[in-house]
């Protein structure tokens, strides 16, 4: 008795004096937490209260990075470096920079930015999953691999591996994103635009073989080409190296997702050309399921595609289908047998869709049209039917599963239209549909532990009750938030603001059901 007492003593120590050791409960390794990216900490046993979350000691102000961030920060701990063992929080900086900070301090520990003529990175790093490196997109086009203890770049066996040939008009705004599948462990990078869609770009996912260093190309467009395209190249012909098609980016913050259950990966393009189902091969505002290794069916074909009946109307308005990435729904007891794989796809035009992602338009094959088997608009919003542009839903949605009932909750946020919580229910058959919960303020992408939901909304990050939508915190006023996106592990609040300032927040109720 007294040893379990000592040791909850130790625990409250050291949650209250900002220290973890050796008794962190989990790490944050890539944007979304896990390889479904439901931004989902399971393992959180930290929790809020109505008091509040205090800001960490050191951090009453935030700490000042010495670049320019817009990312989603990830966390490491216990990790040997020159000056000791450190918590480790990775930001990638807008140059490119990726910062490795102190997680106690928010000092730099180490920072690398390879050259490049490319601006403006956005997209969260990846963490190896034996923990021993970190991987960034880089202003040159290149993924690169760090050392997590001192940033050492890995050189030759691919490394730095090609993920765009075209990095002025082609740029890794999304989180780079990892999969341990059967057939082995792959990094996804996914390409978009820039900021009014100019330039010679096309939006594809780059799978890069953890193992051997080798990679495939899926290409949105010209699919039946699996290479990486060159900038203003030869578009038809022998010597073929680029696509007279344009756009189709792959916009949303998480990426490519990698879903188990299928043994599929999933990309989510916007605007642009879509062609696939009259015998084309350009896939605008279209969800795409490939094998885990980037490869499709052959042929330029995916393994199986979702396209909303209102592609044309999606690209005429702007209403980019992949705004977000598609979300991994884990099917409630009692859905049916046809319903086993779900997922969410919500759009800017404000339609929350629910897809088999085994049998994406209900027709059994890549190419056809429509199928969904739910739309939902967010509420204010009426486009599912038009496809026209808003309420625009761009955060990437979070995806929790009551630990109580085990069901199923989607949480969908907006920067300006609101936000929403929906259920899967069943019918007598078994078939999901979706059904909203709550409404509540507009924000960021959302991420959720233990019953509760964390976002960035008005520019303070707001604490909401999962179930019931209730307020349970607010925390100071931030700045200038656009992408950031919070992360929640080990009784901590992470966020960089558009200050380029890290804040630290120790939930106030410290762990919940302790560790012991």
């Amino acid at each position: 008795m007294r040893r379990t007492r000592l040791f909850r003593l130790m625990l409250l120590l050291l949650a209250v004096g900002g220290a973890t050791g050796s008794l962190h409960a989990t790490d944050w390794t890539q944007y979304g937490y896990d390889e479904a990216q439901s931004s989902f900490n399971r393992a959180e046993n930290g929790y809020s209260t109505a008091t509040g979350n205090a800001l960490a000691a050191g951090f009453a102000t935030g700490v000042s990075l010495p670049n320019s961030a817009d990312s989603t920060p990830l966390y490491l701990g216990n990790v040997s470096t020159a000056s000791g063992v450190k918590n480790i929080v990775f930001v990638v900086a807008k140059n490119g920079t990726l910062l490795a900070l102190d997680a106690a301090t928010g000092s730099v520990v180490w920072s690398k930015r390879p050259t490049g003529n490319a601006t403006l990175s956005t997209g969260a790093p990846a963490i190896d999953p034996s923990l021993q490196f970190v991987y960034a997109y880089g202003n040159d086009g290149n993924v690169h691999k760090y050392q997590v203890g001192d940033g050492t770049e890995t050189l030759g066996g691919g490394w730095p591996e090609v993920s765009s040939l075209k990095p002025s008009v082609e740029k890794g705004a999304a989180g780079l994103s990892i999969a341990q599948a059967p057939g082995g462990t792959y990094l996804y990078s996914v390409t978009d635009g820039y900021i009014g869609d100019g330039g010679d770009y096309q939006g594809h996912i780059t799978a890069i073989n953890l193992a051997t260093g080798t990679q495939k190309v899926f290409n949105s467009e010209c699919s039946a080409l699996t290479i990486h395209f060159v900038a203003n190249g030869v578009t038809s012909g022998a010597g073929q190296n680029d696509c007279s098609s344009r756009q189709n980016g792959i916009w949303g913050r998480a990426g490519a997702i990698y879903d188990a259950g299928t043994n599929r990966v999933f990309i989510s393009t916007g605007n642009g050309p879509y062609n696939a189902s009259t015998g084309g091969k350009d896939w605008g505002d279209s969800v795409l399921a490939l094998n885990p290794d980037g490869s499709g069916s052959g042929g330029g074909m995916p393994v199986d595609s979702y396209t909303p009946s209102t592609f044309q109307q999606l690209q005429n308005t702007d209403a980019d289908l992949g705004s977000v990435s598609v979300a991994i729904v884990p099917a409630p007891p009692g859905t049916a047998a046809a319903y086993q794989h779900i997922g969410v796809q919500p759009g800017k035009d404000g339609c929350v869709r629910l897809i088999n992602l085994a049998n994406m338009s209900g027709q059994g094959a890549p190419a056809h049209t429509g199928g969904e088997l739910d739309a939902k608009n967010l509420p204010g919003g009426s486009n599912c039917a038009s496809g026209n542009d808003g309420p625009e839903i761009k955060p990437q949605p979070a995806v929790w599963v009551n630990p109580a009932d085990l069901s199923s909750w989607i949480y969908v946020t907006s920067y300006g239209n609101g936000s929403a919580a929906y259920k899967i229910t069943l019918d007598g058959a078994g078939k999901p549909s979706l059904a909203q919960q709550w409404t509540a303020s507009s924000g960021t992408s959302p991420v959720v532990a233990n019953g509760t939901v964390y976002y960035l909304s008005g520019g303070r990050v707001t604490a909401l009750n999962a179930i019931t939508g209730a307020s349970i915190w607010t925390g100071n006023s931030l700045s200038s938030i656009h992408w950031q996106t919070l992360i929640v592990v080990n009784g901590r609040i992470f966020v960089v603001d558009g200050a380029s300032k890290l804040y630290v927040y120790l939930l106030d109720g410290i762990f919940k059901n302790g560790y012991e």
